[in-house]
């Protein structure tokens, strides 16, 4: 993350994000694969390579996902590169990645529980308290919020607005914070309704 200044001088928060260029390795009728980054020539399998050779590609990309074919207007030709250029400062985009992984944690850092009394002689500082009743139901309800693996999962923030648009440099710079660590992998995609931060 950085910060730019508008036009009127005011500061704002970015993440700097390098978008692309992503070749077009396959189109379906419903899905178009793109691809990002390269593999070492010793690492792609000769399946990938043949796979992606129809699209006149020499490298295998390091990255392979699908979406769904735009509804209106012409899909990408297999081999067209798709660039930053199909986002303008002031979209709305929403960005899938995988958040950090913080390991076992108690449900004051996974949940944000208030804890227990700071007081001398409590042993209850961090701890969760009454889980359940006993005699009925006679046990915990599915989706108690207790102790547990947090972070590692895949999350899309959504609503964040296009600052600005870096062409030569493929760099995106979007308003805020993004899920993931640095030089974590990203999807960015345009915002089809309306958004939170709205």
């Amino acid at each position: 993350m950085t910060r730019v200044f508008d036009a009127e001088g005011v500061h704002v928060p970015v993440t700097v994000i390098e978008a692309g260029p992503c070749p077009v390795v396959q189109v379906t009728a419903s899905l178009v694969q793109l691809g990002f980054g390269a593999k070492k020539a010793k690492r792609a399998t000769k399946a990938l390579a043949g796979h992606v050779k129809p699209a006149g590609l020499d490298v295998v990309p390091r990255v392979l996902q699908s979406f769904a074919a735009p509804s209106a207007g012409e899909a990408p030709k297999p081999g067209e590169r798709l660039t930053v250029a199909i986002f303008a400062a002031g979209d709305r985009v929403k960005v899938t990645g995988v958040t950090k992984g913080r390991g076992f944690q108690g449900v004051v850092h996974r949940h944000h529980f208030g804890g227990g009394p700071e007081t001398h002689g409590n042993t209850r500082h961090r701890k969760p308290g009454s889980i359940a009743p006993g005699t009925d139901p006679s046990r915990i309800i599915k989706g108690k919020r207790m102790p547990g693996h947090m972070g590692a999962r895949h999350f899309t923030e959504l609503g964040l607005r296009v600052v600005r648009v870096d062409a030569e440099r493929n760099l995106l710079f979007l308003r805020g914070s993004v899920p993931g660590p640095m030089n974590g992998l990203l999807t960015v995609r345009k915002q089809g309704g309306a958004s939170r931060h709205d």
